[in-house]
């Protein structure tokens, strides 16, 4: 999913979490916390663990200018005219609300979108359902490696050097919180408790 100035970030001044919350006040945040020549301060995606790049040069209003560009506001969509069918139309003729989707492109087979055309509710409502009972199949697995990944990309840009680094990867993607919480044991509070968080497992007790 693309960022947005509303996404949710988290920003690090080294080992220490100085700012969470949408992407707009955690930059706004950062340049107030000025620049630190021996402490490198990081801004990282709280759904993916990338590091965001930030240009903080400026005023407040120049920097949200360029945020604003950079991250437009994700619109929601409804399905193009020729993917709805005859029940859609005459649905939205009755003031049919918006979905609150995003359109993206796709690219099938000219017998796949004959057969999305012809189901019920047309090509948009069919891939939905179609993708929500994979999800349902997978049993939220991917999820749960997307998390994981998540975790380990911030672990990569923060605690590569940090003893036990490879232990703590290991358990990451073994799904074993207990054992990554120990491999993590001595390492500073804030790296531990947002990289359990980006995994999804519960907090340091």
């Amino acid at each position: 999913m693309p960022l947005s100035l509303t996404a949710a970030c988290t920003a690090f001044a080294g080992a220490r979490r100085i700012a969470s919350g949408p992407l707009v006040e955690v930059t706004l945040a950062v340049k107030a916390h000025g620049d630190t020549a021996d402490v490198a301060v990081l801004v990282f995606d709280d759904t993916t663990g990338a590091v965001v790049d930030l240009d903080l040069r400026g005023s407040d209003a120049e920097i949200i200018a360029r945020l604003a560009e950079r991250f437009p506001p994700i619109r929601a969509a409804e399905p193009a005219a020729e993917e709805l069918s005859a029940s859609d139309v005459g649905a939205r003729g009755r003031g049919r609300p918006k979905l609150g989707v995003v359109a993206r492109e796709i690219t099938l087979l000219p017998r796949q979108w004959e057969w999305l055309v012809a189901q019920p509710g047309g090509a948009s409502q069919a891939l939905r359902r179609l993708v929500d009972a994979a999800r349902r199949a997978d049993g939220d697995e991917s999820d749960r490696r997307a998390r994981r990944e998540a975790s380990y990309l911030f672990l990569s840009a923060v605690a590569g050097n940090l003893p036990g680094f490879e232990e703590a990867s290991r358990a990451l993607f073994a799904g074993d919180p207990e054992r990554f919480a120990r491999e993590m044991a001595n390492w500073p509070v804030d790296l531990r408790t947002y990289a359990r968080k980006l995994a999804g497992f519960a907090p340091d007790q």
